[in-house]
């Protein structure tokens, strides 16, 4: 009789692992973030009366955003469900995520000589990625519970595909007592200016480029998923950990500041707070003013979107504190100044704000409009 009576299942366990390939992590990712996605009402496809309310306004969007950076683009919108955009999602932020599996963590044992201490450290080493792939796969699921686009978060996109999820916004619209017609407005013109700005090479290059020490720092921050593996990959409790491995993601935590976490902080806050009013302005020409409306969505972001706000704290970017109302008195202060057109600069590789441009539009504004690339 072996001395360790789950060797077997650890050596079934390894050649799985040996067999998924590099992209295990990811399809983790995929089932888990799918299977939270679709949420005790089996996530419904939208209506297709309200999808095609939808489709109507969005050539309308489209001109109006091209008026606003004086470029032509495809007016077209995908209605999804919470699914769809979870896919949309996950394909958008493995790009950003990738490279941490590169050097996954390590897990040292007491004992590891004796017994099954080293094929248990074996099997921890070899689920480091997997157990990246559980995080992204329920940050990713919850994000969309009540997000409304991937506009929700200023991260770099590959393409500018515009994918809405129509059963949020009917229900934020029920929620606050508005018309469906105003919310579908804003939510098509912040996603239409959000893809538009995030998919352009140069604004991704410069995006990414603080990302790589952002989303290192968050990782480091919300602790070793190895280290809390230890207490939980034991004979006693190796069945409980194997029926909810998303107990290991219980909280995600922020980094503290960090010159990484302002400068993506300092970014992201202005390009959020951008979009916000880039699709206020729109709405307004539109519709006439809403401000329920713009009150409506300040208070949801403030209150109401907690799987939003753990998915920025996988990057390293905070959805709340001083930095965004530094954000919002910058786009007022340019706006008021230049009209939101003097944002036309966020399409270039050197237009996003640095953190001490924060509270000092006029030097951005000097620095992009005599810019080289200007």
């Amino acid at each position: 009789m072996s001395d360790f009576p789950l060797g077997d299942m650890f050596g079934d366990l390894f050649k799985m692992l040996g067999q998924q390939g590099p992209d295990a992590w990811f399809q983790t990712a995929q089932q888990l973030a799918l299977n939270v996605a679709r949420g005790e009402d089996g996530d419904p496809n939208p209506q297709p009366r309200e999808r095609q309310r939808l489709e109507e306004f969005a050539p309308l969007i489209g001109r109006h955003v091209d008026a606003l950076f004086g470029v032509a683009s495809a007016p077209t919108v995908t209605a999804v469900n919470r699914s769809g955009l979870t896919i949309a999602a996950l394909n958008q932020w493995k790009p950003l995520i990738g490279p941490l599996t590169a050097t996954p963590p390590s897990l040292a044992l007491e004992g590891e000589d004796e017994g099954g201490g080293a094929m248990l450290a074996q099997l921890a080493g070899s689920l480091g990625p997997l157990f990246l792939g559980f995080q992204l796969g329920s940050v990713a699921g919850h994000f969309s519970e009540r997000a409304w686009s991937l506009s929700a978060l200023a991260l770099p996109r590959e393409d500018d595909s515009r994918y809405v999820v129509v059963n949020n916004l009917v229900a934020f619209a029920e929620e606050w007592s508005l018309e469906r017609d105003e919310v579908y407005v804003f939510a098509l013109a912040r996603e239409f200016v959000a893809a538009l700005v995030l998919s352009q090479p140069g604004t991704g290059d410069a995006l990414r480029a603080l990302l790589v020490d952002a989303v290192r720092e968050s990782a480091a921050a919300q602790g070793d998923l190895m280290a809390r593996l230890q207490g939980m990959i034991n004979p006693e409790n190796m069945a409980s950990f194997m029926s909810n491995p998303e107990a290991l993601l219980d909280e995600i935590e922020l980094p503290g500041e960090t010159d990484a976490t302002r400068a993506i902080n300092a970014a992201s806050g202005v390009l959020g707070a951008f979009f916000d009013a880039a699709a206020t302005e729109i709405t307004t020409a539109i519709m006439g003013p809403r401000p329920l409306l713009s009150e409506a969505w300040r208070r949801h972001r403030l209150s109401d979107a907690r799987g939003e706000d753990a998915a920025a704290a996988l990057f390293g970017i905070s959805n709340h504190g001083a930095h965004h109302e530094l954000s919002r008195a910058f786009v007022a202060d340019v706006a008021a100044a230049h009209t939101l057109s003097g944002f036309s600069a966020l399409l270039r590789v050197d237009g996003l704000p640095s953190d001490g441009e924060l509270s000092d539009a006029r030097a951005w504004y000097e620095r992009v409009s005599t810019s080289p690339l200007a």
